[in-house]
């Protein structure tokens, strides 16, 4: 049996109290030490927590009594509370070495809170919520984001054990018990600074490619995949100083973001790079099409363009010259802010395995309606650099990565790097 380590169960015990006792339980019975965070807002729950309710409403700065009233009259309020302080309140076991993972176990309600605190959890903490909104479509980016959370899904409510609940509960128990056996920890150490590399399947050979070539360079490489969450995280990362460079090959997002696509990263793509100073070199891989699977709205609003159709739920829709150009504003923006160096590639036979000679996809007319407004808005258009290569090549993965190396050499002569990377 492994060393004993902590693992918080948060819940409400006013609502759940048997099914909760049943995993305390699973989790001694394993060899690890239960740790029953009670964030009942609701009622006085049945028996008290090892972390009780009043405890953790006193810590997000209200009595429990006030929790208990606003939950009836102000129920954001309230929860809102018992994150804040359920949160204060881990962090500390967390930073005391007491607490090795976390796990969640209830419905909406404690599904919010229990995701809440997992995600002020450091990256690689075992983290595991138990619920039947695990499928949820229209909650489920709330509570995962951009975060490294599993979500159990238990298809069944946590109310009244019964067999079929019993089986996904000790099916969860068993996940995070696990997880923390087996977990390397948050203490993840790097010997080689690391690069940030975006992709997506239309750029997937150059990304592939560049791998290898950093590796030789004497970077270790971090792919992100760039489907909204993917590339979202990466931004988060580079504001963490997870990253000492980022080769953004599929900068698609800014698109995404701008005509309402299904790989939209938020309004702040490419800016963590921009204000943190680290070096990147950028390709337009993504800009070239808009994500509209499963979105009959937006396929009718396009029909008139071409539509590469991958499967129900995967429709790429060419970009037109217009939507290129306001995409180009925007980049311009934003690199004209930028800190640190930075280059901006342009593969002149097409940017994507979609976007070649040959394909319905192609269209340089649009994609040079990019780059001459991109240099026009630009303040430094030299910045910009053609090559006469397909995006969707070893050759341009060999460009991408000697640009790479080559800024962040030079950056790091003249001592122009973030403290990190030096």
């Amino acid at each position: 049996m492994t060393r004993k380590k902590g693992i918080v169960i948060v819940c409400n015990l006013d609502t759940r109290g048997e099914d909760i006792v049943f995993v305390k339980k699973l989790i001694q019975d394993r060899g690890h030490q239960a740790i029953l965070l009670d964030f009942s807002m609701e009622e006085p729950p049945p028996f008290p927590g090892d972390i009780r309710t009043e405890d953790v409403a006193a810590r997000g700065g209200l009595p429990i009594e006030v929790v208990r009233e606003k939950y009836r009259s102000d129920r954001d309020t309230a929860t809102n509370n018992q994150i804040r302080g359920a949160a204060a309140i881990v962090d500390e076991l967390v930073k005391q070495g007491r607490v090795r993972g976390i796990i969640g176990i209830g419905g909406g309600t404690a599904t919010l809170v229990a995701t809440s605190i997992m995600k002020r959890l450091p990256f690689g903490m075992p983290k595991l919520m138990a619920s039947p909104m695990a499928a949820h479509p229209a909650y489920i980016d709330k509570y995962v984001g951009t975060r490294d959370i599993t979500m159990h899904h238990t298809v069944l409510d946590i109310v009244k054990m019964n067999p079929l609940l019993k089986a996904q509960i000790i099916n969860a128990v068993g996940a995070i018990c696990g997880m923390v056996e087996m977990t390397q920890g948050t203490n993840i150490t790097f010997d080689k600074p690391c690069v940030a590399i975006s992709s997506f399947g239309f750029g997937e050979m150059a990304v592939q490619t560049a791998l290898g070539m950093l590796e030789d360079a004497g970077f270790i490489p971090i792919v992100c995949h760039a489907q909204g969450k993917g590339d979202k995280a990466m931004e988060e990362m580079i504001r963490d100083g997870a990253f000492h460079g980022v080769l953004d090959i599929c900068i698609g997002g800014v698109m995404e973001h701008l005509f309402k696509g299904n790989r939209d990263p938020g309004p702040d793509r490419l800016m963590a790079a921009v204000e943190t100073g680290i070096p990147m070199v950028l390709a337009p891989c993504g800009l070239d099409i808009l994500s509209y699977g499963g979105r009959p709205d937006m396929l009718e609003r396009t029909r008139d363009r071409v539509q590469y159709v991958q499967d129900a739920l995967r429709v790429q829709v060419r970009t037109t010259a217009d939507e290129l150009r306001q995409a180009a504003d925007v980049i311009a923006e934003r690199l004209n802010r930028a800190k640190g160096p930075w280059t901006f590639l342009i593969p002149l036979k097409g940017w994507s395995s979609l976007d070649q000679e040959g394909r319905p996809i192609y269209d340089p007319a649009a994609d040079s309606a990019f780059v001459v407004r991109l240099k026009e808005k630009l303040a430094d258009p030299g910045r910009v650099k053609e090559i006469d290569l397909h995006l969707y090549t070893a050759e341009f993965a060999r460009a991408a990565v000697d640009e790479f190396v080559r800024l962040y050499q030079e950056a790091k002569a003249h001592a122009a790097l973030p403290e990190l990377v030096r």
